[in-house]
């Protein structure tokens, strides 16, 4: 046992799958272990390097593992795939983790702390309860209109919908089709309510996080991107260049070169999607701002927009806005207004 050096660890719910080398390469170990047992087995080992797939729990299992005294490497499990032979099997994938891990030139994933795990709760379970009250809305929508029963799009459509719902006096709608959308109606107010209140702790959160709050002052950055970003980012410097980060995000060309031609496409959509979308949706805001207030003091932006459409132009931005962020975490600065905006 004193021998390993390098450990592959294919983790799962319950059972987990270890393959072990020495200095030498060669396979000194292959095992199963339950769950109950993984920290007692790492315990008796001297501190050597592990290899873990970035998936669901692997960065709970990188914590307590680095408490051990050993290095964990997390890999985006994309990367680890070429390294499997043959079968797909707990096994194989054990094996293709530590031989991953050993590559020089492969990329790792930064382990996240135990506050960035949970601002990125708050995220996701927000953006679930929305998703959830799109489908509400949809569904009220789709119910009325089959008694004939519609609305102009938008918030206060919702609410004219559920007025007339709500008249006992008109004739059109059922009581059965009624008491069902006062249910729809009554989830509708509660996901609303619970919406709030998550916001509410995304701006405390940012109120308490110095590189959330220095992010907040870029032109299309709000308080929702800023701990994103920060939750979802735990080592920027893990990238080379702030297009290296927008590339991870998804706001770069997609390449299709050859023979020394290069062939750019439409945006790769890789990486993120939730902070592409925020980045995008920040991007239009600054935008839609811009035409409102004037483009003199954008002279960069203003060029474009007379060039492309309205949302070409909106993902170029966002692009710009993803390398100031990596560049304001990556080095700890302060945002610095342009010369023709400070104008």
């Amino acid at each position: 046992m004193q021998a390993i050096t390098t450990i592959g660890l294919d983790i799962a719910k319950s059972v987990f799958q270890v393959h072990c080398i020495d200095a030498a390469g060669s396979v000194v170990l292959r095992r199963q272990l339950k769950r109950r047992y993984v920290l007692a087995f790492f315990q008796k080992l001297s501190p050597c390097l592990i290899g873990i797939e970035a998936c669901a729990s692997s960065h709970h299992w990188s914590r307590e593992l680095q408490a051990l005294g050993h290095t964990v490497r997390l890999m985006p499990p994309a990367y680890v795939k070429p390294y499997v032979k043959r079968q797909k099997n707990d096994a194989a994938d054990a094996e293709a983790i530590c031989e991953a891990v050993t590559r020089a030139n492969m990329r790792f994933v930064a382990t996240k702390t135990v506050e960035q795990q949970s601002c990125l709760m708050l995220h996701r379970t927000r953006h679930l309860f929305i998703r959830q009250q799109t489908s509400v809305i949809n569904a009220i929508r789709a119910h009325l209109a089959e008694f004939g029963i519609v609305a102009p799009v938008g918030r206060r459509g919702v609410e004219q919908l559920l007025e007339i719902a709500a008249d006992t006096n008109n004739a059109r709608l059922p009581e059965i089709a009624r008491t069902c959308i006062a249910a729809l109606a009554a989830q509708l107010r509660a996901l609303k309510v619970q919406i709030l209140e998550f916001d509410r702790r995304i701006t405390a959160w940012h109120r308490s996080n110095e590189a959330s709050k220095r992010l907040d002052q870029i032109p299309g950055v709000g308080p929702a991107l800023a701990t994103a970003l920060v939750a979802t980012v735990a080592d920027p410097k893990a990238f080379r260049s702030g297009r290296d980060f927008s590339a991870w995000i998804g706001l770069v060309p997609k390449q299709h070169s050859s023979g020394g031609k290069d062939k750019l496409g439409s945006i790769s959509k890789q990486g993120d999607r939730y902070l592409r979308s925020l980045f995008t949706t920040g991007a239009l805001a600054v935008i839609r701002y811009a035409k409102i207030h004037g483009t003199k003091h954008r002279p960069w932006l203003a060029s474009l927009l007379t060039r492309r459409p309205t949302k070409v132009a909106a993902i170029a931005l966002a692009n710009k806005l993803a390398r100031m962020a990596w560049a304001m975490l990556a080095k700890g600065e302060r945002y610095k207004e342009p010369v023709a905006l400070a104008a």
